[in-house]
């Protein structure tokens, strides 16, 4: 545990709201001016004494954020989990200063590094050496300080051929790099992380966690957001759980995970997305369906340690040359295996375009410890991850009454093979 200093992040009683629905037009004519103004003295009147019961119950309010309050101190590693809409990201827009909250305030004592998501203030048009300086003057260093720098944050991002090239032509993996080389290199004195590391090339993430990790050391505050538990076990030294825009839980790292996971990790061994527009993916591939099955049998059907079982995907890419492979996680967000084919599949270059591609993944009997169990699939091109879908399935897999004997503990480790024994006697 490092030693922590002065606080650098203060938030007190912080609220966000947003209202859905269509946007005001940003040059209203007369009429409309006078008729919105007149509705909101009415609705004004109207809504005196009711409060905020009946904001609650206004379909067209979002509360992103509501009565958050926490402190970090400097040195501090901080980690943020929940669920996608829980409000994490909106939690460090508002620290970022990105966007203000509706009541409550946000005290930062510190320059501020932020990566909130991919490429946040760089302009596509200015190639990627301008936008270094560009970042930098943002941050409020001069040009000699950036300049001493700078070396240090391409050869990290690894686009020495491209600095000069306008960076609208990175590709994602590139853009990303340079993104994060920036907010890391930059000294800021808190660094702000949104799950943006789930893109880009698994050596890339580990030298991102390695910075990260540095930076925290040097004395400096890092918030981190992510949906990666072992990565905040392994950088974290405190967790705030966020569940509808409040704080769940604030403590010790693996404590929080712990009680995280146990309460949202509800089985789903089957998942289709019939409508293509509303499925998960990107411009290169869209999801159509996921699921775990016993090798005979049916999604849904039990899954026991001595149960072969297949997990399948299917997905129509946009792309060829997609690779799939997919992370197993425990119940303690402990990474089981990461597997991907090995065999070349020529097809998969020669494969015309919108084909339902179905990938199938054999794990044997006798393999796995009982628990629940939690996947995420992953499709890359070269060494670039262009697709990446967390929690897709979840399943449990019972202990087998068989092998228990009589132990009735839990089994310790992450797999739990079986291997002969041989017993005899000596002479």
């Amino acid at each position: 545990m490092r030693a922590h200093g002065a606080v650098a992040i203060r938030a007190e009683h912080v609220s966000k709201q947003f209202r859905l629905g269509k946007q005001r037009n940003q040059f209203p004519t007369l009429r409309e001016s006078l008729t919105s103004g007149a509705l909101r003295v009415v609705r004004g009147v109207a809504s005196l004494g009711r409060g905020r019961a009946e904001d609650a119950a206004d379909p067209t309010l979002l509360r992103a954020l509501e009565d958050v309050s926490f402190e970090v101190r400097q040195g501090e590693t901080l980690g943020i989990i929940g669920a996608n809409g829980a409000g994490k990201s909106t939690l460090l827009k508002v620290l970022a200063q990105v966007t203000e909250p509706t009541s409550g305030r946000a005290e930062v004592h510190g320059r501020l590094g932020s990566l909130l998501e991919v490429g946040t203030g760089f302009h596509h048009e200015l190639t990627g050496r301008e936008n270094v300086f560009l970042n930098g003057a943002i941050l409020g260093m001069t040009r000699n300080e950036i300049r001493t720098r700078f070396d240090e944050i391409v050869a990290f991002a690894e686009v020495e051929r491209f600095i000069d090239t306008p960076v609208k032509f990175y590709s994602s993996g590139m853009y990303l790099r340079l993104a994060f080389a920036v907010a890391a290199h930059l000294e800021p004195e808190i660094l702000l992380v949104d799950e943006v590391l789930a893109v880009g090339d698994a050596a890339f993430q580990q030298k991102c966690m390695g910075k990260m990790d540095e930076v925290a050391r040097e004395g400096r505050t890092v918030l981190f957001v992510s949906h990666n538990m072992t990565a905040m076990e392994g950088l974290c030294d405190r967790l705030i759980w966020m569940r509808d825009g409040r704080i769940a839980q604030d403590g010790p790292t693996r404590e929080v995970v712990s009680d995280y996971l146990r309460t949202y990790l509800t089985t789903r061994t089957e998942t289709a997305w019939l409508d293509a527009s509303t499925a998960p993916g990107n411009e290169q591939v869209r999801m159509h369906a996921a699921r775990v099955r016993p090798r005979d049998g049916r999604a849904g059907d039990a899954i026991s340690v001595e149960t072969p079982f297949v997990l399948e995907f299917e997905y129509r890419p946009d792309s060829a040359g997609l690779l799939p492979s997919l992370h197993l996680f425990n119940d303690e967000g402990v990474v089981v295996f990461n597997v991907g084919p090995t065999e070349p599949s020529p097809w998969r270059e020669r494969r015309e375009r919108g084909t339902l591609v179905r990938d199938v993944c054999h794990v044997p009997a006798n393999l796995l410890n009982d628990g629940v169990h939690r996947v995420a699939f992953c499709l890359s091109k070269g060494n670039d991850v262009v697709f990446w879908l967390d929690d897709v399935l979840t399943f449990d897999v019972r202990d087998s009454v068989a092998q228990r004997g009589e132990w009735y503990g839990k089994w310790a480790g992450v797999v739990r093979p079986l291997l002969e024994w041989e017993t005899g006697s000596l002479p």
